[in-house]
């Protein structure tokens, strides 16, 4: 295995990290418009939290797709193909909310409620099918000599996939929440601290079916026992920072220890699977692996010069963009009519 080997995969892992940290808030915002909100007003303010930067946070996985197609083709090529129907379903709810974020706004008042509905909905779909990608993608898939998947329904739909889409999607209203809390003002905050106080209990009920199922599922603990569980150890111990936090009213603790929750749950599941980047359920000699999917070195190299130049610049617009947006979205009272 190369070192450009080694840094892209790394660096997969990162971008998918970084939207999970950043798109993860989102998802939590969208689905919070209609199970935390009491008026229309309070819907337009938590969507005024999200709205500069939502559509730049998916920029993230856009780039994590490009780059997986560009360093690991033959990865990129199972994936996709094997995976279609479930990343039909995460384009189709990518969709839904970026034309419900556009269509609320516009639409007459009587109208705005279904959008609504569609942005919550949509908002739901995506990390439910992510998780439910990721985690049947950790168990172990069909995968034959040629690196043709042939999946029936059961490999993609079961306990522990559903568990994994579940729990996405708990982190994601959590993260969202949290966000809230930090960005906004008035009852709308307090109410997203309560959520997710209460919230956190089930979260801990989720974690440790998640730990049991992969112990009974994939290979983790016997491929790579120490790092599987000092991952979920940290993420037992995040959460339980962001629980505390939030008990104690320390919002930014609380919105990082949530988001860095999502980056130890992708360190897990990329740390488990090294050296391999899928993982054959007919017999390991078929699992496609880091040394034999990978791009040519002269392609790794011209990427890594591409990353080295550009990164530095997309990382400061995002910055900038973050600092220039950071003052809470005020609450508008709703006004009585006599």
């Amino acid at each position: 295995m190369s070192g450009l080997q080694l840094l892209w995969f790394i660096l997969i892992a990162v971008l998918f990290s970084g939207f999970f940290f950043l798109e993860g808030f989102d998802f939590g915002v969208g689905m919070a418009v209609q199970s935390l909100t009491h008026n229309e007003n309070e819907k337009d303010q938590i969507v005024a939290t999200i709205g500069p930067v939502w559509d730049g946070n998916e920029v993230w996985l856009i780039t994590a797709g490009g780059a997986l197609f560009a360093s690991y083709p033959f990865w990129y090529a199972t994936l996709f193909s094997g995976y279609y129907l479930i990343l039909l379903m995460i384009l189709a709810g990518l969709i839904v909310r970026g034309v419900s974020f556009e269509f609320r706004k516009n639409v007459p008042a009587k109208r705005k409620q279904f959008w609504n509905w569609t942005l919550s909905i949509g908002s739901l779909i995506v990390p439910f099918f992510f998780g439910v990608m990721f985690i049947s993608m950790i168990e172990g898939m069909p995968i034959d000599a040629d690196g043709n998947m042939s999946a029936t329904f059961g490999d993609y739909i079961n306990l522990f996939s559903v568990v994994g889409g579940v729990a996405m999607v708990l982190l994601s209203y959590l993260h969202g929440l949290n966000y809230i809390a930090l960005k906004t003002t008035g009852p709308i905050r307090d109410r997203a601290k309560n959520y997710a106080k209460f919230l956190y209990g089930i979260l801990y009920i989720g974690l440790v079916a998640f730990a049991v199922l992969m112990y009974f599922e994939t290979d983790f603990f016997k491929m790579h026992f120490a790092t599987t569980l000092i991952l979920l150890v940290l993420m037992v111990v995040l959460t339980v920072i962001a629980n505390v936090a939030v008990m104690k009213a320390a919002e930014i603790t609380t919105f990082v220890a949530s988001g860095a929750t999502f980056v130890a749950l992708v360190a897990l599941i990329f740390t488990g699977m090294f050296p391999r980047v899928m993982i054959s359920s007919i017999s390991s000699k078929y699992d496609l692996l880091i040394t034999n999917s990978s791009s040519s070195p002269y392609t790794l190299k011209i990427m890594s010069y591409t990353a080295i130049m550009f990164l530095p610049l997309v990382l400061a617009y995002i910055g900038w963009t973050y600092y220039v947006f950071r003052r809470r979205v005020k609450h508008a009272p709703v006004l009585e009519t006599k």
